[in-house]
Parts: structure tokens; C-alpha cells; sequence
């Protein structure tokens, strides 16, 4: 019943959240400074084409229309027409969604890879060398700038090395698409193109570590406190007393109760790089959602403006509702707490 409570609880605050985000970013695209028609038909379009256009936009009524009519549209998954590629909005959101969460997906996969083993280590082996190593590299990963490190990366591996390919989802002259699923990595499995595959994680490798560097900091050091803090509990203590394995007392009875704080943060951080993706994306030529997000609001194209934004305001509230029902599942406690709130 508990676990009902806390379900019910974050599924209403995540509705709450969608309505007063689709509030904000309808008055705040309204609000930026700039004619979209003006801006779409280009300095030499004449008044009349201006105001024929703005009228086929809905930009002359009331604001309070204009939203009614917005929302009637969301509510059936029409996000308009793209003043900048005259395309569905929903077309184009959905071909580099795709492209974005292929990204994520890896810069997640890379972080947890990497950030988690660094935070054993160093609860393991608290204040000798393992330690010191660890905290290291996750300092480094988490105060190097992205841009910096993605150049970095683009230099090294590309022009220096020449190992790993510097743009782009896949070599130019593959003719490879993802119609099932979007994520040319998976579709490529499911059709048997091992070496499309191939292809698809040589070009994942350099934009995914220059993004997961920041994420796989901090989820060292979030482990390594957590870890710390549960082995100082009295359990822990008869464990080893009584004999336990070392390595069975820390992977199950020392990690499972420490993973709440890390698991929340990477859940936190999959969902906002979905739209802050860009700086990697611009680097490295990613054709992804962010990219096409910072192009549109370059333009004023309001439908795509408010389309991305709501795509990514629904991912990221749809990825915290997860991440809540997640760590309620690992921690009893807290869905007790939040059903009781």
C-alpha cells in the first residue's frame, strides 16, 4: 500500500511539472524579442507575406488562445511545422532523439563503467595508493570542461592518432539506416551488420568519453562517501567479525545500501544530458536533438523551440519518476517516507 502512495504521489507531481513547464516555455518563446515570421520569410519579404504568415501561425490572436491551441495540439502529438527545416516538428524531434539518446545511452554506459569500480577502490582502500589514484581521476573528470576535453579528444584520437573518426554517427559511405528503433548501434544488431556495429561504437567512443568525464567524477566520489559512511555501521562490523568474505561484505552489504545517492545523480544526469548535449554534438558534428535545439532557438522557430523543450522536460520528468520508483525499491525507507509525506 506504501508503495502505492509514493507511485501515485510522484506521478501527480510529475503531471504538475509538464503543465507549468508548458506554461513557461509558450510565454517565454512569446516573450524573446524577434519576429519568427519576420525571421523565417528573410529582410526582403514584403509586410503582406509578414502578416500572412503570422496569421497561418495562430500569432495574431490572444495569448490565451494561442495556448489553448497548443495544448489541444500537444494532447495529440502534433508539435507543428519547423519554420527552419519545413518539416513536422515531430519528425524532425524524432530523428534526432534518436541520435541524442544513442549518445546518452553510451556516456552513461562509460560512467558507470568507469565511476563505479573508482568508488570501491577508494572506499576499499581508503587513504592508500587505490584511493589516491581514484579520487584523482575523478577530480579530473569533473572540473575539466567538456568543450575542452572534447576538443581534446577530437585532436588526439583524430589528427594526432588518427585511430577513431572525429564526426558524425557513421562513415559517409555507408548507407546504413536505423528505421527500427533509431539507434543505429541496435538496428545494425538486429539486421545482422556486425560491421555497421562496429562502425556506429568506433564513432560513439570519442563524443560518449568527453561526455560521461563530469558524470564519472562525480560518481566516484559519490560512491566512495556513501561507502565510507555505511562502513562505519555497527552491521558492517559483526560482518567481519563473524567472518564474511571481504569481497562479499562490500559488493552486497556495503554497495547496495550506498548506491542510492549515485544511482539518484546518474539518473539525474541522464535526463539533463538529453538537452545539454549541445556543446559535444556541435563538436564532434552529432546530429542530434540538442544541436537542433540550439539551431531553432538561433531562428525563433517557436514550434520546434517549444517541441524540443517539452521533449526534454517529459524525458527528464519521465526519467526522475523512474529513478524515485528505483531507489525507493533499493531503499524501503524512502518510499515509506514519500507515501507518508
Amino acid at each position: 500500500m506504501e508503495f502505492l502512495l509514493f507511485l501515485l504521489r510522484r506521478v501527480l507531481w510529475s503531471l504538475l511539472v509538464l503543465v507549468g513547464l508548458s506554461v513557461v516555455i509558450f510565454l517565454i518563446a512569446r516573450a524573446v524579442p524577434g519576429d519568427p515570421a519576420r525571421m523565417a520569410l528573410g529582410p526582403t519579404a514584403t509586410q503582406e507575406q509578414v502578416t500572412d504568415l503570422r496569421h497561418k501561425l495562430g500569432l495574431d490572436r490572444p495569448l490565451i488562445t494561442q495556448y489553448g491551441l497548443f495544448v489541444a495540439a500537444l494532447s495529440q502529438g502534433d508539435l507543428g511545422r519547423s519554420l527552419l527545416t519545413e518539416r513536422a516538428v515531430t519528425d524532425d524531434i524524432r530523428e534526432s532523439f534518436a541520435a541524442t539518446l544513442e549518445l546518452v545511452l553510451a556516456t552513461i554506459f562509460l560512467a558507470l563503467a568507469a565511476g563505479l569500480p573508482l568508488g570501491i577502490a577508494a572506499a576499499r582502500w581508503k587513504d592508500r595508493w587505490p584511493d589516491t589514484a581514484s579520487r584523482l581521476v575523478a577530480i579530473l573528470g569533473a572540473v575539466t570542461p567538456t568543450f575542452f576535453l572534447a576538443l581534446l579528444l577530437q585532436l588526439l584520437a583524430g589528427y594526432v592518432l588518427h585511430v577513431l573518426p572525429t564526426t558524425g554517427r557513421l562513415d559517409p559511405a555507408d548507407p546504413f539506416h536505423a528505421d527500427i528503433t533509431g539507434l543505429i548501434t541496435l538496428d545494425s544488431l538486429l539486421e545482422g551488420r556486425f560491421a555497421v556495429t562496429l562502425d556506429a561504437l568506433r564513432h560513439l567512443l570519442l563524443p560518449a568519453t568527453a561526455l560521461a568525464a563530469a558524470t564519472m567524477g562525480q560518481m566516484a566520489r559519490l560512491t566512495r562517501a556513501s561507502m565510507l559512511e555505511v562502513m562505519s555501521q555497527d552491521y558492517i562490523e559483526a560482518a567481519r567479525a563473524f567472518g564474511i568474505p571481504d569481497w562479499l561484505r562490500v559488493l552486497k552489504y556495503t554497495l547496495r545500501p550506498s548506491f542510492v545517492a549515485p544511482l539518484t545523480i546518474l539518473g539525474l544526469e541522464f535526463a539533463s544530458m538529453i538537452g545539454n548535449a549541445f556543446v559535444v554534438e556541435l563538436v564532434f558534428s552529432w546530429p542530434g536533438m540538442a544541436a537542433y535545439g540550439i539551431r531553432t532557438i538561433l531562428q525563433k522557430d517557436l514550434n520546434a523551440v517549444m517541441g524540443v523543450v517539452m521533449v526534454s522536460g517529459a524525458f527528464f520528468v519521465g526519467v526522475n519518476l523512474v529513478i524515485d520508483l528505483l531507489v525507493g525499491l533499493v531503499d524501503p525507507r524512502i518510499r515509506i517516507r514519500g507515501a507518508r509525506a
